[in-house]
Formats: structure tokens, C-alpha cells, sequence
């Protein structure tokens, strides 16, 4: 007998579920209730939609046919009653009705109906479309555990998995990390390549991710462009290893999407199970580090700590201005004094009463500080002499490019209140620049109110197909407006430049012939064309010569690698999508640059690849400008020598040169310095002999530096610099008497306010400025 009834079932394995056949038409139930019972169904019948609730309450049937129009209640407000009821919402709904127009259809399935039979109707149909429903239940999805496209957790049941786990650590479990994750392309994929591709560049993804795993880790797909990710007995220190290596997998491929080639962006936020109160604090933790990863995009996964919850809690909320803000102004306005005091305290006075001191306890160590000064002003000089000497010997690009030219991108970066009343100026002429393949230009900008020139902004992108105007939402930086650009990005190369820039003809095309060759990045010569402005723009077009011309191609050929300066430099598109600026870096260019060489990249220095640029036209806003340099260049300092040190791919030769960027540049403004309490200390001693061979000869070689660096300048120079030969004779002794000591006043600033945690990131204001560079 067991065995009979076995059999049935398995023969027919929806004999005895419950129908609930609702209809007014006494016929039509006649009629199904015989088709139904005829396939070993049992059936219920009820005349409208308000005896159906009664008995659905009581009796729970598997499925409910119902009829669409009937008095009291109707089929519609009985779909919408089950879908509402979360114990009801699985039963299957099959719609008989004799409403055939396709409205009708449309609104009883987006109600929650599961199927839709119009009268009349066969009575095989009928039975066959009750067995799909009752064979293969369909459940809502939200009710899923995992979603049928993507194998995903569903957020409900990621939720539920959340909850225990969080418990289990409560009751003295292992840690874990939780990571909220997402892909910054997505929303360009969608509008440019369409839904499909965006779902099959999202399941690509999922698969990387999932491949970066271990079999007991959760993963969750919330909506279409989210992944949760739950790492069970995981610290964060274990977790953040696991991320960065996803990181890097997913951004060292290329996915080939609906035929074309696309680079995805990971933005992750994670949060430990240690730092939560409750499952839900859990994941509101995560979204915190997600949100702020997300600001960024600068590649690095974001770990919820105090800084970081705080910054989101500050978004996600309006804040208003307190009585505390004349302080703080009043503060503010007496730090750089302070600093400037302690700075000549630390490098001056606790000096002199060290040697003082030691003197006075029988021991005279300021002729081997002497000494040691003398050394590190002839380095120094030596040095600068050297690469000036190589710059004349810098390799230059292959005459034609080793590939044909590809399609390129120019980004230009912007932070609208600043340099609105240049941005037309400069875009005039990127639209009309001449390349032999298409070149795409993105004006990246952020600006914390609307202003009337976006409307002529966005003017410019129809009558230009190949410009973008590019609003990146809740950017404070150019890094966060050359990432939010990079989604945007459809060129082989990309050429990164400032808002005030006008690069000379022909050079996205001599930026290819590096690259072509084998460079990665390419950094231009980036040239004054508003000197005439004031002296003090004079002063900064005869130093950038001294720099692009001079020193970055020498140091180049020295050291064996370049720097990017942040702003007509040249980068492979992959390779700039791979590394990223980094909004946290008050020096994104040289971090991006280290990260690069790092890694093995190449850069080259190019002093014919220019590009004209507004300077500087005050003295206050050159301070600023130089404290924001010195202070980002020692953070790259703390945060790159031990990695550089440490890399495989670096040789010695260059490893000594990062010795030099990174630690003797940050040394030698002190160690200059101690000229001053070595000399009060011999004043004080009456030991002090003016005619000293060494003192008369570092003197001597210590002077004719300044010259001999402004003349190598001149000789360098662009023409249209080189002919103001007046601005190199008033530069020479402007730097001699005033410039360098302020630029290592400056220095040793800049390393006091990172060492206090002050991070201002101040945009140099721009004024519309004149000449475009002659070609070369």
C-alpha cells in the first residue's frame, strides 16, 4: 500500500494540492472545478474575491484562480491582498478572465499576478498552466535565497546570514570583515552600450570576485550594480590583503563587452565585525567606507575608522555654522607664525644651545657640523651642476611613432570658481587641436554651487561631438575629477592637464611617439605664458624653465626615471587606470608617479613637449602654492621611500636616486640650515676664522650655483621665455637674496603641518592669460 502511494506521487506529483477557484460565473467554476479535479486536484470554490480571503486565511491553498471582474472584491484587490501578506505572498496567482486587451494583461501582472487565461478558454490549457504553477512554485524575489541569474545571495537572505554571523562573534567568536562593493563604470556602460552589456560587465565582474574568495565567504548582489561581501573568521588586516589582491586582478584586466574593450573600477569599503554594535551598525559601517571609497576612486579599498565614519556622518547630514568658527579663523590666522617660530627654534636655537652645551661639558663637535654642512652644500651643488649637465644629453622621441596613431583623450581638470574665467580660453584650444586620429576631450570639473558658465558648457557638447563636459558630483579635488573622468576615457592615451593649459601643436603626437616606444607616462615641459603679468609671474616663468627644461630631463637621464608634474603629462590609458590619483595626497602627481615607477613603469621627460600654463601672480598665493608642493612632496616622502627602497623593480641606480628625492631633499633645508647656530656658537666661543680654506672655497662654489643653474635655464629655455633675457638677470638675484631660502623656509614648514595633521588643499587662483606657445 505504501509502495502504491509512493508511486502515485511520483507520478503524478501535484495530486491532492488545493485549488482555490474563485469566480461569479457558476459555469466557468463547473468547468474548471472538473478540469482540475481531473488531474487529481483538489478544489474550492468561492464566488468573489471577499469569500476568497476568508478561505485563503483558513484553508491556504497551493495556487487561486481567480476571475478579474466580480462584485466586493475584485481579482485585482485579491492579488494585491496576497502580495501585501508575507505568509500569503508565495501563493501562485492564475488570472481567467474574459478581459483580453493587452492593458488588461499588463495590469493584472504587474499587480503579482503569475499567469493570465482568457475566456473562453480549452480545458487542457487550463490544466496545463496550473501544473507549471504548482510544479515550479514561483517565489517574489525578495523571498529568494539566492538569485537565479547570478547565483548571488539575495539581500534578505545575506541579511539573515549577517545576523548569525555577527551573533556568533558576539558569543566569542572569530572576527569578520564585511565589504560593500561596487563598479564605478557601470552607469557608462549602461547609457553607452546599453542594459544587457551592463549586466554581463557586472557578472564579470561577480566572477573575478568571486574567484578572489574562499569557498565559505558570502557574496550578495544588491540591485544591479552591487556586490556584498561577507568574510567570515577574518580580521580586517587579513581582509584588506584579500581586497587589494582583488583590486589588482580586476584592474589588470580588460573585459570584452558586447565587442569592446572595457576596464572596470572597483570602489570597496569594509568594515570589521569588531567595530559594529549590531548586524545593521555592521553594514551601515561598510556603506560609510563604501561612500568614502567611492568619493575617492583612487583604487584603495577603505576601512570604516573613526576618520572615515565621521566624514560620511558629516555628508549625510547639513551642518551648520557654529559660534566656534571666529576661533578657529582666529587660530588659523596665527599657525603659520607659529610654525615659522618653531621651525627656526628647531633648526636654529635648540642647535646653538646643544652646541653650547656639549662646549661647555668638554666636547666641540662644531667643526665636524661644519664639516658636514660643507659636504652637503657641495652634494647639492654638485648635483644640481650634474643635472644640469645631462639635461643637454636627455634621449629624445623616435622620429615616427613605433605604431600608428591611435585614438587619444585629453583630460582637463577644473575646480570652477577659480578658473572659470580661463576654461573657454583653454578650451578653444583643445577643440581645435589637430590629430591624425580622434581625440576625445573631458573637462572634469567640480564646483560647489551651479554656475552660468555650465550652461555654455554643456552648449559646447553638441557642437563638438568629441568634448564631454564632465560635473563629477562631491569632488573636492583634482584627483576625484581625473578619476571621475577615467570611465568617460575612449582613448589609447590620455594627456592630463590643468585648466589654464594650451598645449603647443603637434603634441599629443609627439606624446605617442614615447609611448609608442615603450614609455608608459611622458612628462611636458610646462611653459609661464602670462609673464608679463607681474614680477612675480616673471620670477615662476624663469624657474619653470629651470625645472622642465633643466632639471627634469637631467635628473631623468641621472636617476633613470622621470616624475609626472600633474599637468601636461601623457600617460597609457591602462596604466593610469591602474594607478589612479589619489585625493588624500596633497602631491597627487608625485604619488602617482611613485606608485607608477614603483611598479616598473617608465617615464620619460620631454623639454620640447610644451604646454603654456598661467603662473602666479602674487606672493601670497606663491607661498601657498609651494607650502601645498612641499608638504605633499614629504608626504610622498614618509609614505614612498620604504616601499621604493623595497621594489623589485627598481635598480640601484635608481634606488639612489629616490635617496634623493625622498630623503636628502627633505634633509638638506635643515642641514643647510645650521650654518647660522654654528656660526653664533663660534661667535659666542671666539673661534670664529672667516678665512678658513673650506669655508672661502664652499663659499665660492656655494654662490656660482645659482648662476651657473639660471644659465643652463637660459640656453634651455623656450623661445618664447628665452627672449625676455631681463627676466633671467632679475631671477638671479631675486633667487639669490630672497627665492631659495624661502623655498626651504617653506619646506621645513610643510613638514611641520604634516606632521601636526594640517591637510589644506588649496586651487590656485587663475587669471585669463595671454599667448598660446608657438609650435616646435
Amino acid at each position: 500500500m505504501t509502495t502504491d502511494t509512493s508511486v502515485t506521487n511520483v507520478a503524478n506529483p501535484i495530486a491532492g494540492k488545493l485549488v482555490l477557484a474563485v469566480d461569479d460565473d457558476e459555469l466557468i467554476l463547473a468547468i474548471a472545478t472538473r478540469v482540475l479535479q481531473a488531474e487529481g486536484l483538489s478544489v474550492i470554490a468561492a464566488r468573489d474575491g471577499a469569500e476568497a480571503m476568508e478561505l485563503i486565511d483558513s484553508l491556504r491553498p497551493d495556487i487561486v484562480l481567480t476571475d478579474v471582474d466580480m462584485p466586493t472584491v475584485s481579482g485585482l484587490e485579491l492579488v494585491r491582498h496576497l502580495r501585501e501578506d508575507p505568509e500569503l505572498t508565495r501563493i501562485p496567482v492564475v488570472f481567467l478572465s474574459s478581459m483580453s486587451e493587452t492593458s488588461d494583461i499588463v495590469r493584472a501582472l504587474e499587480l503579482g499576478g503569475d499567469d493570465y487565461l482568457t475566456k473562453p478558454f480549452k480545458g487542457e490549457e487550463l490544466a496545463a498552466r496550473v501544473r507549471a504553477k504548482l510544479a515550479r512554485v514561483p517565489v517574489p524575489a525578495p523571498m529568494l535565497d539566492r538569485d537565479p541569474g547570478s547565483g548571488l545571495l539575495t539581500e534578505r537572505s545575506f541579511r539573515e546570514e549577517l545576523g548569525r554571523e555577527f551573533a556568533r562573534f558576539q558569543r566569542g567568536g572569530l572576527p569578520a570583515t564585511l565589504a560593500w562593493i561596487s563598479f564605478q563604470e557601470m552607469d557608462v556602460i549602461r547609457g553607452r552600450l546599453g542594459g544587457v552589456a551592463a549586466a554581463r560587465a557586472m557578472r564579470d565582474g561577480v566572477h573575478v570576485t568571486r574567484g578572489a574568495l574562499r569557498d565559505l565567504d558570502l557574496v550578495a548582489g544588491i540591485g544591479s550594480d552591487t556586490i556584498w561581501v561577507m568574510m567570515p573568521e577574518t580580521d580586517a588586516d587579513q581582509a584588506i590583503q584579500v581586497l587589494r589582491r582583488l583590486t589588482l586582478d580586476i584592474t589588470g584586466r580588460t573585459f570584452n563587452i558586447e565587442g569592446q574593450r572595457v576596464l572596470l573600477t572597483p570602489n570597496m569599503g569594509y568594515s570589521a565585525s569588531t567595530k559594529a554594535k549590531s548586524a545593521d551598525d555592521w553594514l551601515e559601517l561598510a556603506s560609510f567606507a563604501y561612500e568614502f571609497a567611492a568619493s575617492q576612486g583612487d583604487l584603495r579599498p577603505v576601512i570604516a575608522d573613526d576618520r572615515v565614519i565621521a566624514w560620511a556622518r558629516a555628508q549625510r547630514s547639513a551642518r551648520g555654522a557654529s559660534g566656534r568658527a571666529l576661533w578657529r579663523r582666529f587660530f588659523s590666522a596665527l599657525r603659520l607664525p607659529i610654525q615659522i617660530v618653531l621651525t627656526l627654534a628647531v633648526g636654529i636655537v635648540l642647535p646653538y644651545f646643544g652646541y653650547l652645551a656639549l662646549y661647555r661639558a668638554g666636547w666641540d663637535i662644531s667643526y665636524p657640523m661644519y664639516l658636514t654642512v660643507v659636504v652637503a652644500l657641495l652634494i647639492t651643488g654638485t648635483l644640481i651642476w650634474i643635472e644640469g649637465i645631462l639635461s643637454f644629453r636627455a634621449p629624445q622621441p623616435p622620429e615616427e611613432p613605433r605604431q600608428p596613431y591611435p585614438p587619444a583623450t585629453a583630460i582637463i581638470a577644473a575646480y570652477l570658481p577659480n578658473e572659470a574665467a580661463t576654461i573657454m580660453q583653454t578650451l578653444e584650444t583643445f577643440l581645435h587641436i589637430e590629430y591624425p586620429n580622434t581625440l576625445q576631450v573631458i573637462l572634469a570639473y567640480n564646483t560647489p554651487t551651479p554656475m552660468p558658465i555650465e550652461a555654455r558648457l554643456q552648449q559646447l557638447t553638441y557642437e563638438f561631438p568629441h568634448f564631454l563636459a564632465l560635473k563629477v558630483d562631491g569632488s573636492t579635488s583634482k584627483a576625484q575629477n581625473v578619476n571621475g573622468a577615467l570611465e568617460q576615457v575612449t582613448g589609447e592615451f590620455v594627456g592630463v592637464f590643468d585648466a589654464d593649459h594650451m598645449p603647443a601643436p603637434g603634441s599629443f603626437q609627439r606624446a605617442w611617439r614615447w609611448i609608442s616606444d615603450g614609455y608608459d607616462i611622458v612628462q611636458g615641459h610646462c611653459m609661464v605664458r602670462n609673464g608679463t603679468a607681474s614680477w612675480i609671474a616673471r620670477m615662476v616663468a624663469i624657474e619653470f624653465e629651470g625645472i622642465y627644461a633643466v632639471s627634469h630631463p637631467g635628473r631623468t637621464v641621472l636617476h633613470g626615471f622621470g616624475l609626472f608634474g600633474g599637468s601636461n603629462g601623457f600617460w597609457r590609458t591602462d596604466r593610469l587606470h591602474r594607478t589612479r590619483m589619489r585625493s588624500t595626497m596633497l602631491t597627487e602627481d608625485i604619488d602617482s608617479s611613485m606608485r607608477a615607477v614603483e611598479v616598473g613603469a617608465r617615464i620619460a621627460s620631454d623639454g620640447r613637449l610644451i604646454s603654456a600654463e598661467l603662473a602666479t601672480v602674487t606672493l601670497k598665493q606663491l607661498w601657498n602654492q609651494r607650502m601645498r608642493w612641499s608638504q605633499g612632496w614629504f608626504q610622498v616622502s614618509l609614505l614612498h621611500f620604504i616601499p621604493s627602497m623595497r621594489s623589485r623593480h627598481l635598480s640601484f641606480r635608481q634606488k639612489l636616486g629616490m635617496l634623493h628625492l625622498l630623503v636628502w631633499r627633505e634633509l638638506y633645508p635643515w642641514i643647510s640650515l645650521q650654518i647660522f647656530p654654528i656660526v653664533a656658537f663660534w661667535l659666542t666661543t671666539s673661534s670664529l676664522d672667516w678665512f678658513v680654506p673650506v669655508f672661502v672655497f664652499t663659499s665660492i662654489f656655494t654662490f656660482i650655483v645659482g648662476p651657473g643653474q639660471t644659465l643652463l635655464a637660459y640656453f634651455a629655455a623656450a623661445p618664447d621665455i628665452k627672449r625676455h633675457k631681463g627676466w633671467f638677470f632679475v631671477y638671479l638675484f631675486f633667487a639669490t637674496l630672497f627665492y631659495t631660502e624661502m623655498k626651504n623656509i617653506i619646506v621645513r614648514i610643510g613638514q611641520f603641518k604634516q606632521l601636526m595633521g594640517e591637510r589644506n588643499w588649496r586651487v590656485t587662483p587663475r587669471q585669463a592669460g595671454a599667448s598660446t606657445p608657438a609650435a616646435e
